[in-house]
């Protein structure tokens, strides 16, 4: 599967995929069309599916333009079909979805959002899977918790953990910079997120995305997914706290953080 990343507003991103095999071609997340559009014409491209993983204006604000030019399949959380107007294919958490000869598992991951879902294609290439996870797991971050609990995104976020390492983590937002330099506040013993935090600097320093990540690597360094580690319950001044607890305060601290 071909994943063609395009920036949109100030730090978006809207994923435009193309099964090789049958051709067909999807949109995740288009918060706004014009961007997505320029990226369809000038490959030739026209959408067969769109797959919305939360009801923020930013990620469906396109839907109707794109909706009326192409009469694309729109799939989301049945959870939000109240608040996702031109919803299709109303879904549920272990539901399936064919997309050309790809598949992709629906993982319902409230927290950030209460109809939050994700999409995972777990061969959409070889020897690897597609997460596309919105605004739930960042690359080094997660979602603020606007309409669920601390619980709720831990366990979202243990889900979407338990995924092969090797899957590629696609997420909403260019927030990795801000996120390390956070990150380090609260693990700065982990020295694979300070080594990754210098690779980030310097990517952001040349202009290129740090999407996508894997899920082994976020397993290794975000502080969100390392709630239940030692060192980061001390580091926080938690020690062997419930997870949930840690993750609540490492999630209060980031609500804070400038920098």
């Amino acid at each position: 599967m071909e994943v063609v990343l395009v920036p949109a507003f100030a730090d978006n991103y809207i994923y435009v995929l193309r099964d090789a095999a049958s051709g067909k071609v999807g949109v995740v997340d288009p918060g706004d069309a014009e961007p997505v559009i320029a990226e369809l014409e000038r490959r030739g491209w026209a959408p067969t599916h769109i797959f919305l993983t939360h009801h923020h204006d930013d990620h469906i604000g396109g839907v109707a333009a794109l909706k009326a030019r192409y009469r694309p399949t729109v799939i989301g959380a049945r959870a939000d079909s109240h608040r996702i107007p031109g919803l299709d294919v109303a879904l549920d958490e272990g539901a399936r979805t064919v997309f050309g000869e790809q598949t992709a598992r629906v993982i319902a991951v409230p927290g950030h959002t209460s109809g939050h879902i994700a999409f995972w294609f777990e061969t959409a290439f070889d020897g690897a899977g597609a997460l596309f996870c919105g605004d739930t797991l960042f690359a080094l971050g997660c979602g603020r918790l606007f309409e669920g609990t601390p619980e709720q995104m831990w366990e979202s976020l243990g889900k979407l953990r338990a995924l092969s390492d090797s899957t590629r983590v696609y997420c909403g937002h260019e927030y990795t910079l801000s996120n390390a330099r956070f990150a380090v506040t609260v693990d700065p013993e982990n020295g694979a997120l300070l080594e990754r935090a210098e690779i980030i600097a310097a990517m952001r320093e040349r202009g290129e995305p740090t999407i996508p990540s894997t899920v082994g690597l976020e397993r290794r360094t975000n502080p969100f997914l390392r709630a239940d580690d030692p060192a980061v319950q001390a580091a926080v001044g938690l020690p062997g706290a419930a997870p949930e607890r840690v993750f609540a305060e490492i999630r209060r601290r980031k609500d804070h953080f400038r920098g």
